[in-house]
């Protein structure tokens, strides 16, 4: 596979690259603390097909649905959310109000859809208590092209101003193998002490966001020894990871978009971070 982040191309190869461990097994034996136990241990829990397939596809319909047609290459459907290689004139920038992102995350079929029972109660498992989904769920679009990506970081740098005590799920809208721009993990990173990666920011494409610890994902892979772990997602999968794993995305080099869903679970006895109470915005801030 030919793989890049932010247009930085970095091999796929054994040294750099792993697989990421499944663990729907542990999910369908009803053993919480198993499921606490692995996701502390690997930083993350992938669950393949932990939600219905064709719920998900029906969201990534909903939402290229709102765009004017020539987003979307002739003689395919809002369902396969395949890019023209065109982006519609007058839409505004991605995720900012005006934009179908910024709408989408406020509306009746978003919100049916993250409020899914089973993502609710897998966070309660995994947090050992009653969990509360944060307001602020972020919609991801890349399409081929754009060479920017999710730059390595971990979720804790973001939110920082409340309980530490959160699990991510990572939702992909759609199929995303690596060429789709999924997400990556860096092996066992959620047990590097942050003085260890520190150097990394200095490396940066963006020096006024110190919250990023790098763009070079090869650099990265390198500097700290360690793999970055990788799925063939597919609509249904879901990944929680835990807020100290360095994770990143790669870019989209397919013609199919990809569409994901990022959403946050707190303990409902603790206190979240005060800019997660809002919905979300492409230019919050946050």
């Amino acid at each position: 596979m030919n793989l890049s982040s932010n247009g930085l191309p970095i091999p796929f190869t054994p040294e750099l690259f792993g697989p990421l461990r499944p663990s729907a097994r542990l999910l369908s034996r009803g053993n919480p603390g198993a499921l606490r136990e692995r996701l502390h241990a690997d930083g993350y829990l992938y669950l393949p097909g932990l939600l219905d397939r064709a719920e998900v596809l029906r969201l990534r319909g909903q939402y290229f649905s709102l765009f004017p047609p020539d987003l979307l290459a002739s003689s395919t459907g809002p369902v396969d959310g395949v890019f023209s290689g065109r982006v519609p004139a007058g839409v505004p920038e991605y995720g900012v109000a005006g934009h179908p992102a910024y709408a989408f995350v406020r509306s009746a079929p978003f919100a049916h859809f993250v409020s899914n029972p089973v993502l609710s109660d897998l966070a309660c498992q995994l947090l050992d208590g009653k969990a509360e989904m944060l307001p602020r769920r972020i919609l991801r679009h890349f399409h081929r092209g754009t060479r920017r990506a999710s730059r390595a970081h971990v979720d804790h740098d973001y939110m920082d101003e409340g309980s530490p005590r959160v699990v991510t799920f990572w939702i992909p809208v759609g199929d995303c193998p690596p060429q789709t721009g999924s997400l990556v993990y860096l092996e066992g990173s959620h047990r590097l002490p942050p003085e260890e990666y520190a150097p990394l920011r200095d490396v940066t494409d963006r020096p006024g966001d110190r919250r990023q610890i790098c763009h070079d994902l090869e650099l990265t892979a390198r500097t700290l020894g360690r793999r970055w772990l990788y799925a063939d997602f597919r609509a249904g999968d879901v990944m929680v990871h835990v807020p100290r794993v360095i994770h990143a995305s790669l870019d989209t080099t397919t013609d199919a978009m990809r569409l994901s869903v990022d959403a946050r679970f707190v303990r409902s006895d603790d206190t979240p971070d005060p800019r997660w109470l809002r919905p979300w915005s492409a230019d919050d801030g946050a």
